[in-house]
């Protein structure tokens, strides 16, 4: 690992190599998948992160950070599971459902302070990057609106047949669960098999989410990645499509 400036995670990335990241296998474990420092949030050179199997977190004090935590929470579409009451909330059809509609109001939602925390990992300059992404066809949002309010919704980023999630909020109850709900039934419909969903929730383990080992994650990564889609970006999907399959009783 001669390329960095240390022999120990975490590296020191190089700005003449924006596609070049250490090994995965090389990340801390403490804190969990802490992997390198530096670099920029240029579209190559995250692109490049998102198909090792690698995001950038931070905070507007901190250098630009770079982790692939082990295990790796991930959601397979056809394994997405609906309660009762959330399918009793999607069949009261009281709101809508968009993609890429209000791209940048999405991450500005997302990143707004929380009730619990004034703090927020998506800093102006991760913002810019991911509009960015977005103006390229690589980042989406799903928006969940309520009597022309924007109610909730998530963004990520697509590379070949896997969602990237990268941030969801909720201004009601339930609201990102229907977007993410709404999004995982349309990438199941195009044929998508992965969605990365980064680290453990209990959010969404209650939507079917699972922990997979890393080397697990990057092997199908490999493969999926380099799989061609064709569709546009937009919702296709009824409610009845929504709620048809697996029943979280």
């Amino acid at each position: 690992m001669s390329e960095y400036r240390q022999s120990t995670a975490p590296f020191w990335l190089d700005l003449r190599q924006p596609e070049h990241f250490p090994e995965v296998s090389l990340a801390l474990q403490d804190p969990d998948g802490l992997l390198a420092i530096g670099g920029d949030l240029s579209e190559k050179r995250l692109l490049a992160a998102y198909r090792q199997g690698i995001f950038p977190w931070y905070s507007d004090d901190q250098p630009i950070l770079w982790w692939s935590p082990n295990p790796r929470m991930v959601l397979y579409p056809d394994n997405l599971h609906i309660s009762k009451s959330l399918r009793k909330t999607l069949r009261k059809e009281n709101y809508s459902i968009t993609f890429d509609s209000v791209f940048d109001q999405v991450i500005d939602e997302c990143a707004a302070p929380r009730n619990y925390t004034a703090d927020t990992w998506i800093t102006d300059e991760m913002t810019q990057a991911y509009i960015r992404l977005h103006q390229s066809g690589y980042a989406h949002s799903v928006e969940c609106w309520q009597d022309n309010e924007l109610i909730g919704g998530l963004y990520g980023i697509a590379i070949g047949k896997v969602f990237f999630g990268e941030s969801m909020f909720s201004k009601k109850m339930d609201a990102s669960k229907i977007a993410f709900i709404y999004l995982t039934r349309q990438l199941q419909s195009w044929g998508y098999q992965l969605i990365d969903c980064q680290v453990y929730s209990s959010h969404l383990a209650s939507l079917g989410a699972v922990n997979i080992s890393r080397e697990n994650f990057i092997e199908q990564l490999q493969q999926l990645c380099n799989l061609k889609v064709d569709h546009q970006w937009q919702c296709e999907l009824s409610v009845a499509d929504i709620t048809s399959g697996k029943t979280d009783e």
